[in-house]
């Protein structure tokens, strides 16, 4: 039985390049894929684009609420008639812009139609918020993957954090795509806090100070 297979990191950890690495070795091996993406994603437009400036067009965009069965099956299709071999694998980028249901039906072509699928993305939002689509993978995905990448001070990046004009911000829309006006960076947990002030989770603040002092005299009250 083929796998669903759900392959994460932060912004910068070559996602999108391990992706178009993984159609060029099926490919040279004289196996066809499909390649998709959310529609949502206005970078590259049609295409997968990687950061080293590699980029390959999509076979198909997925609009919201889109049925992913469906679509798969169309293209598929289309890939026996021309070819006359089926697909021998699925690979969607920016997957956590998929709703939890178009993630089910990713599951459902890995299961009922024994054709592996590779998702590519990342787990949470600027505001350390999992993405509906990554929540669901993290659920139901039958292997998971952490695509590693560094923070500026050389620990492990976990966190997206938005900047607009130059300067971080920490409130705002959950999906904002990268770009002029836009952009991300990777940053590990410590990071992060100290840019944002401590605030996580959509502006919560811890309730209590523990910048206590040590010694018989700490008052913990």
């Amino acid at each position: 039985m083929a796998k669903l297979y759900f392959r994460y990191g932060a912004m910068n950890s070559g996602k999108s390049t391990a992706l178009l690495q993984a159609a060029y070795n099926y490919e040279e091996r004289g196996q066809h894929v499909l390649l998709a993406k959310p529609a949502i994603d206005s970078k590259g437009e049609a295409a997968i684009v990687s950061r080293l400036g590699v980029s390959r067009p999509v076979d198909f965009t997925i609009a919201p609420d889109e049925d992913v069965l469906a679509a798969f099956m169309t293209h598929r299709e289309q890939v026996i008639r021309e070819t006359g071999s089926d697909v021998a694998c699925l690979l969607l980028d920016e997957v956590q812009f998929l709703g939890e249901q178009q993630i089910d039906d990713l599951l459902r072509i890995a299961i009922d139609e024994d054709v592996p699928v590779l998702a590519y993305g990342i787990r949470t939002d600027f505001q350390t918020i999992a993405f509906p689509g990554s929540r669901r993978l993290l659920e139901i995905a039958h292997s998971l993957e952490e695509l590693k990448t560094i923070c500026r001070c050389g620990r492990k990046a976990i966190f997206n954090a938005r900047t607009v004009g130059g300067a971080f911000v920490f409130d705002g829309d959950q999906v904002a795509i990268d770009g002029v006006d836009v952009t991300y960076e990777s940053l590990c947990g410590a990071c992060y806090l100290e840019e944002s002030g401590g605030v996580l989770n959509r502006g919560w603040r811890p309730k209590y100070d523990f910048s206590y002092r040590s010694g018989p005299d700490t008052d913990f009250s």
